[in-house]
């Protein structure tokens, strides 16, 4: 028996569409994660890009659970002799698409394909997205 390894000519990449009200972030990017990588689909090849174009609307609305909005905070290095950082709260209020963003690039491999893959990922805040005419479909992600 031969294992199947898909290439990257041969793969059908569609659109999905998910809602982001009221889910907890955590949740909804492990599944994000799964399906930019193609986990989801029996033709998944680790070396190929085999996952799915994501559409995430109301990525405002997102939530975490417990106390995270306020005790959570995202740290970063600026070349100078300490830490930034900052909490969840505040950088929502800066973009929040930042937050779902962050999320669903720390679930994917740390390798050149995960750039390619989190390219494929599109959230916005409010509704309206500009992709009606790939007519993605809608999925219910982050149960």
């Amino acid at each position: 028996m031969k294992t199947f390894m898909a290439k990257p000519a041969e793969v059908e990449q569609q659109w999905v569409l998910v809602d982001a009200t009221d889910k907890v972030v955590g949740r909804l990017a492990s599944d994000i994660a799964m399906r930019l990588m193609g986990k989801h689909r029996p033709t998944y090849t680790p070396h190929v890009d085999t996952g799915d174009f994501v559409v995430v609307v109301n990525a405002e609305k997102v939530k975490f659970s417990g106390k995270k909005w306020d005790q959570k905070q995202y740290t970063w290095y600026t070349g100078y002799t300490r830490l930034r950082s900052e909490s969840a709260r505040t950088r929502m209020e800066k973009d929040p698409t930042a937050i779902l963003r962050e999320a669903v690039r720390r679930m994917l491999p740390k390798n050149k394909l995960a750039t390619k893959m989190l390219s494929k990922l599109k959230i916005y805040v409010g509704d309206a997205h500009p992709h009606q005419a790939q007519n993605p479909a809608e999925v219910d992600l982050g149960k």
